[in-house]
């Protein structure tokens, strides 16, 4: 099970989430421009001792990503607050990417309808939307909850 991140806009962000996948033995996919200088050595401060221990693959843009994930055979799944099905109905499968958009923009029309499957976390009444690391932590677990994948 992989993460993707769309342009993320908050380093800090990007950092729990290297943690995350770290701790649930997942691959990070980054794909640029990101809305901060990207280097390893910023992350460190927020994924601590665990930014080692993370495979990281950055994408220069959107094409890029998408042209490795048809080559790859991977199953992209989005994570967005427009979904109708709930990401606990969500049938996952192994290999599954899961994606999740910019903090500030989340991700453009054309991103979202190439996704094959749209997943949203379901929220009290009222809430708008989850922070995008706590959001991806959610999902993983679940995803690799599913597919048998969870770390003994």
């Amino acid at each position: 099970m992989d993460i993707a991140l769309y342009q993320p806009d908050i380093a800090g962000n990007v950092g729990a989430m290297l943690r995350t996948a770290a701790c649930f033995g997942a691959r990070v996919h980054i794909i640029e421009p990101c809305g901060f200088p990207f280097s390893m050595h910023g992350f460190r401060r927020t994924a601590m001792d665990y930014a080692d221990a993370v495979s990281v693959v950055r994408h220069a843009d959107w094409p890029t990503f998408r042209s490795w994930a048809d080559e790859a055979q991977r199953r992209i799944v989005l994570l967005t607050t427009q979904s109708g099905e709930s990401l606990y109905l969500t049938a996952f499968a192994q290999g599954d990417i899961l994606m999740m958009g910019s903090e500030g923009a989340g991700v453009p029309a054309d991103v979202h309808d190439a996704a094959c499957l749209q997943a949203r976390i379901p929220m009290a009444a009222g809430m708008r939307s989850l922070n995008v690391g706590v959001a991806a932590g959610i999902a993983l677990a679940e995803a690799l909850r599913q597919t048998g994948g969870l770390p003994q």
